[in-house]
């Protein structure tokens, strides 16, 4: 697993605990109410809604979030006019960055992210511009502390999954899959009696790029930036930070 997938991981076990759950809950609120509005409020013959309500759950979204959200959607109303937006560019270093956003106003996001960029350092680019470089995987993450570990493999490789990786420096074991067989696994790890801390379709990167000392420094400054937007609501990059550098830099 990449340096960028490492402090992933971290950042997304803490999210789950900390205040940037209720940005999650936000975030899938939005996806869910998105996806019932373009294709129907079934997730038997919705995907992207069952792959939505899917991830709602793997960050512990009460049932009646998930419920609100799919009538919302059918009913039209408050949030009816959300759209999702992605905007790329480049970091330090010539990292390349993907901002996913959910808004009700284009003008204001783009006027947002591209401040948020020209003030970090680094500068929006056009459509396209970096999103070849990543491809999309399901991503489910578990505590070594609470997980049996030889179950979850078996019950993952049964399901589908890609890849597993034990990190003993995080303590957080990650399960890879396709984000066709995404909602499938989580069913699989649900009936099993197995709860991940993070349940995700991420973009990973094709190739990553490392880096290490002011450059690490500003990167890491211009990604917080721009997570801290409002209408944000995933940053994905391609940088590759050590261990032994994001210790330094949190020190």
């Amino acid at each position: 697993m990449s340096g960028h997938n490492k402090w992933s991981s971290i950042k997304h076990k803490k999210a789950v605990v900390d205040a940037k759950r209720g940005k999650l809950f936000t975030r899938y609120i939005h996806e869910i109410t998105i996806a019932v509005r373009t294709g129907g409020d079934g997730p038997n013959s919705n995907p992207a809604l069952r792959v939505a309500i899917s991830a709602a759950k793997g960050v512990n979204m009460p049932k009646d979030n998930i419920e609100r959200a799919i009538s919302r959607g059918a009913g039209g109303g408050e949030g009816s006019n959300i759209e999702v937006i992605r905007y790329e560019g480049y970091g330090q270093a010539g990292v390349a960055i993907l901002v996913d956003c959910m808004t009700d106003n284009r003008n204001r996001t783009v006027s947002d992210v591209r401040s948020a960029f020209s003030k970090g350092g680094g500068h929006m680019g056009e459509s396209g511009c970096v999103s070849w470089m990543f491809h999309q995987k399901g991503q489910f993450m578990f505590e070594n502390s609470s997980v049996d570990e030889e179950k979850l493999m078996d019950v993952a490789l049964e399901a589908g999954a890609d890849d597993i990786q034990n990190d003993t420096a995080t303590g957080v074991s990650t399960v890879s899959c396709a984000s066709t067989g995404f909602a499938n696994l989580h069913h699989a790890i649900e009936d099993a009696g197995l709860e991940p801390v993070m349940a995700e379709l991420l973009w990973i990167p094709e190739n990553i790029i490392s880096v290490e000392g002011e450059v690490a420094e500003k990167l890491l400054a211009l990604i917080e930036r721009l997570e801290d937007q409002d209408d944000v609501q995933h940053v994905y990059t391609n940088m590759e930070i050590s261990e032994a550098e994001m210790e330094r830099i949190k020190s």
